[in-house]
């Protein structure tokens, strides 16, 4: 055979793959077309209103899913968009659609429904109902889930490739479903906070396509508009030496013991001391941190300094740590003043009475922040996210179809106590935030909330990604440290709605 005749061989065969490629995503995309007569319809109170709603449950929003118990969504529409009607000045084309996940612990989380949240708190879907929005709730696999035949099916990057086939679902249907799809606002809380940020930082990052592809995600972007994130648990290559850098030198703890009794999660505060070799490896990582900071480039808010740190603590970053606890502190006291009720009274007595508040000769109010510190409490023992006997969530998560448990720090795998291996780097990457902001189409509008009795990760590391947002990615973000809030989400939905509002009128 001479060579033209290979050379048009080969091109004849490109083609036939070519088109065999495209056949095949055109499959994958026709099996994705959602049934608008699949709905059932109901109402829901509130704050004393009746919101009329069509319920479209269970879709399963990829053509391959490997678990259709975590691979579903469901969608709630205000009943007025099917009726050439207006919700809070929205209609069927301009009404934003609220992407909640129900991730926690990077556990895997069934599609969210409209029924209360924790305790019996007000549901954020709900709320976004009542707001006019169109709300989209998916599943995602998570680190514990497993086939029938004990294999791992939702080792990382499982949990963030769901969340972004579900938007691809959405976009695939967006000339069916009301709502807009390019003012997607993804929310979410701890571990889901985390994947609400990731998805707003990586927006149609090549990385994740081979993942998309295997199971039959719609070939559509997956870009979001804005992102709402409660207390993130994130950038987990950083997060030990950041919480050692924050609780060094305070020894004392309060861990949480989580077990499953009966498939239901049990919490249990433990007590207790950090031992000689604890405390060495405390500093150890502590000393790590800075180098990390100062490798960012940031530079201070409204300030050209540049944003660095030392072991010492001294630098723009612990300054700008603590200016936003400050902050905090000083609205709470003011919130209580015009409050002026005698209850709000003895509330701001109690409030400056605390060990770690400081009011001078002139009645400027500071906080002195190792008792601060002290006062708020570790939670965790060092190597609090990559634990050095690899048992922690975390570890979990970057386990893979049949190793639980690995690392995914070079400290902790190097002093590991465990034969637990490392975890493929290409992996981690695609689990950070951080990695992605500036280096794909991230969100526009960022809204990050994260309590200043939150004691599940460093204050440092919620801090460090709104202004990695803002400075890499060039997005609007609204950061705020809420007093006295512990680990927690959704529980201002009157602001995370007029901000929604704010962002989308």
């Amino acid at each position: 055979m001479n060579l033209l005749s290979k050379a048009i061989l080969s091109a004849t065969a490109a083609l036939a793959l070519t088109a065999t490629s495209c056949q095949s995503a055109k499959s994958t995309d026709d099996t994705l077309r959602m049934d608008m007569n699949a709905y059932t319809e109901g109402t829901v109170s509130y704050k004393g209103s009746e919101i009329a709603y069509r319920a479209y449950e269970g879709i399963v929003y990829v053509a391959s899913p490997v678990d259709t118990d975590y691979q579903t969504m469901n969608i709630y529409i205000p009943s007025a968009y099917f009726e050439g009607g207006e919700v809070n000045g929205y209609t069927a084309k301009t009404a934003p659609i609220f992407f909640p996940n129900t991730v926690g612990g990077y556990m895997p989380g069934k599609a969210g429904t409209l029924a209360p949240g924790m305790g019996g708190s007000e549901s954020a879907s709900v709320a976004a109902l009542a707001n006019g929005l169109v709300v989209a709730s998916p599943g995602a696999r998570g680190r514990t889930t497993q086939n029938t035949s004990g294999i791992f099916t939702g080792k990382a990057p499982a949990c963030i490739v769901d969340l972004k086939a579900a938007v691809r679902y959405l976009r695939h249907n967006k000339d069916l479903l009301p709502g807009d799809t390019e003012k997607i606002i993804s929310n979410g809380t701890s571990a889901g906070g985390s994947l609400s940020a990731l998805l707003a930082a990586s927006g149609n990052s090549k990385d994740y396509e081979p993942y998309l592809k295997a199971i039959g995600a719609a070939s559509e972007r997956d870009d979001i508009f804005a992102a709402s994130v409660y207390c993130p648990i994130t950038n987990l290559e950083n997060a030990n030496t950041a919480y050692e850098w924050q609780f060094e030198n305070h020894n004392d703890y309060q861990k949480m013991d989580i077990t499953m009794l009966d498939y239901h999660v049990e919490r249990k505060l433990t007590k207790g001391s950090l031992t000689k070799e604890e405390i060495a490896l405390s500093h150890e990582l502590a000393k790590q941190f800075p180098e990390y900071v100062n490798s960012l480039a940031l530079s201070v808010p409204k300030n050209n300094t540049k944003l660095t740190e030392n072991d010492s603590k001294t630098g723009e970053l612990n300054s700008l740590i603590m200016n936003y606890i400050e902050v905090s502190l000083k609205n709470k006291i003011a919130e209580l003043e015009k409050d002026g009720t005698a209850d709000s009274a003895k509330k701001k007595a109690e409030l400056l009475a605390r060990p770690y508040i400081k009011t001078d000769s002139n009645g400027k109010i500071s906080i002195d922040q190792f008792a601060f510190m002290e006062y708020i409490g570790r939670q965790k023992l060092p190597g609090a996210f990559d634990s050095l006997n690899a048992n922690t969530g975390e570890n979990s998560l970057f386990g893979d179809e049949t190793t639980d448990f690995k690392h995914f720090t070079e400290y902790a795998l190097k002093n590991s106590k465990t034969n637990a291996p490392m975890a493929d780097s290409k992996i981690v990457k695609l689990m950070n935030a951080m990695n992605y902001l500036g280096n794909a189409q991230s969100a526009r509008y960022w809204r990050i909330r994260h309590g200043t009795s939150d004691r599940d990760t460093a204050f440092a590391i919620p801090v460090l990604l709104a202004l990695s947002a803002e400075q890499k990615a060039g997005a609007t973000v609204d950061f705020y440290m809420p007093w006295d809030v512990p680990h927690s989400g959704d529980y201002d939905l009157e602001e995370l709605f007029a901000w929604v509002n704010t962002i989308c009128k």
